[in-house]
């Protein structure tokens, strides 16, 4: 082998050797949070008990795996059609996964313009007329066709890697959407569970305010008979009047908040508020899960979506930079040509008709005043990214443990307000023996039924809240949901099956 074999050999390994290597730094996942526990204060393994018609207590699974299809841990059949309506038909979700097929295809369009050679072929005429004369030879002017074929072919040396980093930050990007619309899934039905849940409590609300304003009424009635009868004053009757008044003033408001709920289920499932009725719930259609899952904070990091997506963000941030580095390298882009040239187009493949080239051109950055400040501005991205994913790490053990917390807390006040239900419906009984009995007024048994129907109110709300914190912390552990992983077949996947 002689010198210039050896030369061009060491060349062909050079060019190799940088091919392998990207510029700027590798990815490296962040660490994972190091604490163990949610909350400063050990957390019980079992929340307060309450009675069984009203969901018992709730223990926490330590590592237990959050099912994918948490939301029938409610118990209701009419919840689970309502969501799998709303998965197969919320617009938000279509507009996620559209933009998750948006940067599929950026990527796939990129990775065919970097990694492949391109090729062109170009078919071409022209009439030309040339005067001799003008360049001192005989024969005056003279007409010609000129007919070309040629295939062109070009590719760029990667050799700082800058392509590849390229394409490691759009599929950077991919995995951002694809965690955006895990995220938009997870929210989805959160949403769905907590307003059919409020819908459930107003209704419940509205029946028992209805049933105190007819007791409230019903007393106004009887006092204004003994006002009649000289027996009570007219300051009794304004001030029952004015409680009378402020009770019906209450139920137009709570209609109001239902109906809002109503349209918002309607919305979340992608149908317009008024073409059709929506699902009623009642809070005896919900079952409390009485087991929760509850992941260490380090495994929260690799389930919660909104973590996940702003790692994506970080790794594309990295993958940035180091195209940035790569301008300072050098770049050598290769092309060759093929074709033929004739004066006709019976000539056009003729032998005598080919022509080719070759060529190699070599770009070395020397003055660049805009190449570092890019550099440094890539690199305050990476910072950027970094913070926000702390952040969003912090605010998803506060999720956690929040409703952890509410959920202890909730158990607790639905303990106390069953209770109080409890003392006001037996104090109602002795009430209503004692009127039987002629030994107390019908007065004081129409004011003890309206401290139990307004005891009631009470229950119902704590009630709804504790079923509404327990959909909230599915929702804070990230659901059940994997990279990628589809619970209900999207209404763009079924279009594009058929077709």
């Amino acid at each position: 082998m002689n010198a210039t074999n050896y030369r061009l050999l060491g060349l062909a390994l050079g060019v190799t050797l940088l091919g392998g290597c990207a510029a700027g730094p590798d990815f490296i996942p962040p660490e994972a949070p190091t604490v163990t526990n949610y909350t400063a204060t050990e957390l019980s393994e079992r929340t307060a008990a309450a009675p069984v018609a009203l969901g018992e207590s709730q223990s926490f699974v330590a590592n237990a795996p959050v099912n994918a299809r948490w939301w029938e841990q409610f118990g209701s059949p009419k919840l689970d059609a309502l969501i799998e309506r709303a998965l197969q038909s919320s617009p938000t979700l279509e507009a996620a996964e559209a933009t998750l097929r948006q940067a599929r295809d950026t990527l796939e369009a990129r990775a065919g313009a970097t990694r492949l050679p391109q090729a062109n072929v170009g078919l071409g005429a022209q009439r030309q007329q040339v005067n001799n004369a003008a360049s001192g030879l005989a024969g005056g002017e003279r007409l010609f066709n000129l007919y070309n074929a040629s295939v062109d072919v070009s590719y760029n040396l990667d050799l700082s890697g800058g392509n590849r980093r390229a394409l490691e930050a759009l599929a950077a990007q991919v995995d951002y959407q694809q965690f955006q619309l895990d995220g938009a899934r997870l929210t989805l039905v959160a949403n769905v569970i907590t307003t059919a849940i409020t819908q459930a409590q107003l209704a419940g609300q509205i029946e028992v305010s209805e049933r105190i304003l007819a007791a409230q009424e019903e007393q106004l009635d009887i006092t204004r008979r003994r006002v009649a009868l000289g027996a009570a004053s007219q300051t009794e009757v304004l001030a029952l009047q004015t409680q009378v008044e402020q009770t019906r003033a209450g139920i137009p408001q709570l209609r109001n908040k239902l109906e809002q709920a109503n349209h918002l289920l309607a919305v979340l499932v992608g149908q317009p508020p008024g073409l059709a009725a929506m699902s009623q719930f009642t809070l005896a259609d919900f079952s409390l899960p009485t087991e929760l899952p509850l992941s260490l904070p380090s495994e929260l990091a690799r389930k919660r979506p909104d973590i996940r997506a702003a790692e994506a963000l970080l790794h594309a941030a990295t993958a940035r930079y180091g195209v940035a580095v790569s301008n300072f390298y050098p770049r050598i882009t290769l092309s060759a040509s093929a074709g033929s040239q004739a004066l006709t187009t019976a000539g056009l493949f003729g032998s005598g008709s080919l022509v080719w080239g070759l060529a190699g051109q070599l770009t070395q950055p020397l003055f660049n005043g805009g190449l570092r400040a890019e550099a440094r501005a890539a690199e305050a991205e990476i910072d950027a990214a970094a913070a926000n994913y702390r952040q969003t790490v912090l605010q998803a053990l506060r999720n956690v443990a929040d409703a952890l917390r509410a959920l202890d807390h909730d158990a607790q006040a639905l303990a106390a307000y069953a209770g109080a239900d409890a003392a006001a419906q037996e104090s109602l009984q002795l009430i209503e023996q004692q009127h039987a009995l002629g030994a107390a007024s019908y007065l004081q048994l129409l004011v003890a039924q309206q401290q139990a129907q307004q005891t009631r109110i009470s229950l119902i709300a704590s009630r709804a809240q504790r079923l509404a914190d327990t959909a909230t912390l599915y929702q804070a552990m990230g659901g059940g949901w994997s990279h990628g992983e589809a619970v209900s077949t999207p209404v763009t996947s079924r279009a594009a099956a058929s077709d």
